[in-house]
C-alpha cells in the first residue's frame, strides 16, 4: 500500500485528504468454500431463515488457522441456501465465539439477511445467555455500561478502555451458589467478546473462560476454595451458552421465540457450582432454576 507515492505500513495512520493506492496481485485465485461435511442443529428453519443450535469448539466462518472446518463450510456441506452476507461469511447475521454455544441465526436470502441485520441494529432481535459468573453480583440486576476496544497490546483480546465503542449488557441473576452466580445476560449492544469482557470488568468473570478469568478460582479463599477448585476442575471451557432468541420472522413478520436448554458438556460445572449432583443427568437444568420464566 502507497499514501501520497511513499510505502506505508498497514498500520499507518492517514491524514485527511491522503491519496492510497493499493496493488492487487495478478493471478491469485479467490478462495473458495470446502465443503465440510458436520451434522447441525437446525432448531428452526424454513426458505428464508435457519435457527441453529452451535455447538462449542466450532468456528462460525473462516478466518487464519480455520478455513475449511467453521460453520460455514458445514452449512456448504449441508446445501443450505445462504445469502451473499460479507465476503467469506455468507448468511452469518451475528456471530458466537469459538468456545460459546447455542442458538445462531444464518440468512438463506439477501432480503432475509437485509431485514435481521435492520432489526439487530435497533435492537430488535431478543438475545440472551445462560452464564455462569465467578463471585456474587451485589445487585440482582445490573446494566453495564462499559466502552469496548481491541487490547492495545493483545489483538486476540478485547478491552474496556474509554477510546472503545459504546457497549452494554443487561445481566440478572438467577441463582446464587457458593461460589457462584447462574445469570441471564441480554446483550443491548453485540462487541466482540462483550459479554465476557463485561463481566470480567465487574469483578465476574466467566468460568472455564482461560483469557478473562482474573485468576478463576484462586480468587477465593477460605472454605470457599475447595469448592471452587471442583467447580474449575469441572469445567470443559466458557460457561457461556446462547440459550433464547426473541425476533420476529424477516419475511412474514411472525413473532419466534427459540430456546436452547444448557449443554451436555456444561452440565457438570453447574451441578458442581450448585451442589446439585442430580444436574448431570438432567435434561433441563435452565428450566430447573426458572431461567426462561422471566
Amino acid at each position: 500500500m502507497h499514501v501520497d507515492g511513499a510505502p506505508v505500513r498497514a498500520s499507518a495512520k492517514l491524514e485527511r485528504g491522503a491519496v492510497v493506492r493499493v496493488e492487487f496481485p495478478k493471478g491469485v485465485p479467490s478462495r473458495t468454500l470446502a465443503p465440510h461435511p458436520r451434522t447441525i442443529d437446525a432448531v428452526f428453519e424454513d426458505a428464508a431463515v435457519l435457527v441453529l443450535d452451535k455447538p462449542a469448539g466450532l468456528v462460525v466462518h473462516p478466518a487464519p488457522g480455520h478455513w475449511d472446518d467453521t460453520l460455514v463450510n458445514a452449512l456448504v456441506a449441508r446445501g443450505t441456501a445462504l445469502s451473499d452476507g460479507a465476503t467469506g461469511r455468507p448468511g452469518i447475521v451475528h456471530r458466537l465465539d469459538k468456545d460459546t454455544s447455542g442458538l445462531l441465526i444464518v440468512a438463506k436470502t439477501d432480503d432475509a439477511h437485509r431485514t435481521l441485520a435492520a432489526a439487530l441494529g435497533r435492537r430488535a432481535i431478543g438475545r440472551r445467555y445462560a452464564v455462569l459468573v465467578w463471585g456474587h453480583l451485589k445487585d440482582d440486576v445490573h446494566v453495564i455500561d462499559a466502552p469496548v476496544r481491541r487490547h492495545p497490546k493483545d489483538r486476540k483480546r478485547m478491552a474496556v478502555l474509554a477510546s472503545g465503542r459504546s457497549a452494554q449488557t443487561e445481566v440478572t441473576r438467577v441463582a446464587r451458589f457458593e461460589t457462584c452466580d447462574l445469570l441471564r445476560v441480554r446483550l443491548l449492544t453485540g462487541r466482540t467478546h462483550q459479554i465476557r469482557v463485561h463481566l470480567a470488568h465487574i469483578g465476574h468473570p466467566v468460568v472455564g473462560d482461560a483469557t478473562y478469568s482474573h485468576g478463576g478460582a484462586r480468587r477465593m479463599t477460605g472454605a470457599q476454595r475447595p469448592i471452587a477448585d471442583a467447580v474449575e476442575r469441572a469445567a470443559p471451557r466458557q460457561a457461556l451458552h446462547a440459550a433464547e432468541l426473541r425476533l420476529r420472522h424477516p419475511v412474514t413478520g411472525e413473532p419466534l421465540v427459540l430456546r436452547s436448554e444448557w449443554p451436555d458438556d456444561l452440565r457438570a460445572v453447574l451441578a458442581a457450582a450448585a451442589d446439585v449432583p442430580e444436574l448431570v443427568d438432567r435434561e433441563d437444568p435452565l428450566q430447573y432454576f426458572g431461567f426462561f420464566e422471566a
